[in-house]
């Protein structure tokens, strides 16, 4: 590989020991990517390094602590630099719904009955339901901002009539999980800014497909979790400084009270947290020089390009078969590689399966974004994402899979 280039498809997947697996005498393709990206050796071998030769708690006067001590500081700068942030606005939870519950319990110690927060219909529930709670907890009144159904896009002009002096946050996704849509959430966050509130980014599926820099965003908050771009189940979020050191958390007497460790609960799962960091470390290592962060947008640019190749072929590919519905902002819309779609006279689930017989691993249901499925006014849809170690053989796969399914 030349200094300025990205590695190939046929490298990237080297790394890969899922890729091996076969299925009825088949190698596997993997389209479950949305719900969970395969994990290169590097990342396992880092929370396995972990646990065999650095495994103890923290802040104790004793080598092995100290060593966790310093693998936890240095991912947080690994998660600070994919994000654009500083090392001491990372949170580690187990998950981003965890997180989000409690950064809205949080906040919500200081919110009264009759103030609001707007959500949209496009996000996973765990953007939406975790503010809902306050609904119950605060008597807080909840403003939704609506999807549109053709385009499967957000109108940021309806949020501009949503907003008023009452306004304590807009949270809002950076890209859908189920439709692929990407949101201008700069837009979003700078009109929450002006109107007096604060922004919450939820970038979890946004994270596998585009580089994240919060400070270009401008929010208050944003969470996203790492098993969706190739690390281990463990949940991130970016608070700004001053923000962390100043809002209420529960935490027992004794935790620390500085940022960021004030945000977050008991004992933290270190080999998760080694896992993560890695897992940014085998993206930067794909491109040949440069800091991690100019790496890193060296990488995302060129598999963004390799991607909506993947995309364009899939799109066309099922738009083209008799029966088959295909959801979401068509390729030239700002998009991940995600593509959700429904066959007539099959199950979403159904068609999952018959695609599984064929080692086509897709993923069917509503995805934690049951709103968008029911605007939709279908039972589920088939999701299907190309990932960095996706190619153009196994979406010909797909698409033909598809097609014997409709014959």
């Amino acid at each position: 590989m030349a200094l300025n280039e990205v590695a190939p498809v046929e490298e990237i997947r080297s790394h890969f020991p899922a890729l091996e697996r076969m299925h009825n005498g088949l190698p596997v393709a993997y389209f479950d990517g949305p719900g969970g990206t395969q994990v290169p050796r590097t990342v396992a071998e880092a929370m396995t390094d972990y646990l065999f030769h650095h495994n103890a708690n923290t802040h104790w006067a004793y080598p092995t602590s100290n060593e966790t001590d310093e693998i936890i500081e240095q991912s947080r700068q690994t998660m600070a630099d994919f994000i654009n942030a500083s090392a001491n606005e990372i949170v580690y939870g187990q998950n981003m719904t965890t997180l989000t519950f409690h950064l809205a319990r949080s906040l919500g110690r200081e919110w009264a009955a009759g103030d609001e927060i707007v959500v949209t219909e496009l996000d996973h529930h765990a953007n939406s339901d975790t503010w809902r709670s306050l609904e119950k907890e605060r008597g807080v009144l909840i403003r939704v901002m609506p999807m549109d159904i053709e385009s499967g896009q957000l109108n940021l002009r309806d949020l501009d009539g949503l907003l008023n002096e009452k306004t304590k946050l807009v949270a809002i996704g950076a890209a859908s999980n189920i439709l692929g849509t990407i949101n201008d959430v700069e837009k979003a966050c700078d009109m929450a800014r002006d109107a007096g509130a604060l922004s919450f980014v939820d970038a979890v599926h946004y994270a596998a497909h585009e580089l994240i820099d919060v400070k270009a965003i401008g929010c208050d908050f944003l969470a996203c979790s790492a098993y969706k771009f190739y690390g281990p189940h463990i949940g991130i979020m970016y608070g700004r400084k001053e923000l962390l050191e100043n809002i209420d958390f529960p935490k027992l007497r004794p935790a620390p009270d500085y940022s960021p460790e004030r945000m977050e609960t008991g004992t933290q799962n270190h080999e998760g947290i080694a896992g993560a960091a890695a897992a940014v470390d085998f993206l930067a290592s794909l491109a040949g020089h440069g800091s991690r962060r100019e790496r890193l947008a060296t990488v995302f640019a060129e598999l963004h390009e390799r991607q909506h190749e993947l995309t364009v072929r899939l799109w066309n590919g099922l738009n083209a078969i008799d029966g088959v519905t295909v959801y979401g902002p068509s390729p030239d819309h700002p998009r991940t590689s995600t593509v959700s779609f429904a066959v007539d006279g099959h199950s979403s689930g159904d068609v999952a399966r018959k695609l599984a017989n064929q080692a086509i691993f897709v993923s069917d249901g509503d995805f934690y974004a049951m709103t968008v499925v029911e605007r939709l006014g279908v039972e589920g849809l088939v999701r299907a994402g190309c990932a960095c170690y996706t190619t153009m053989d196994e979406v010909e796969r797909l698409i033909t899979g598809v097609r014997l399914i409709t014959s």
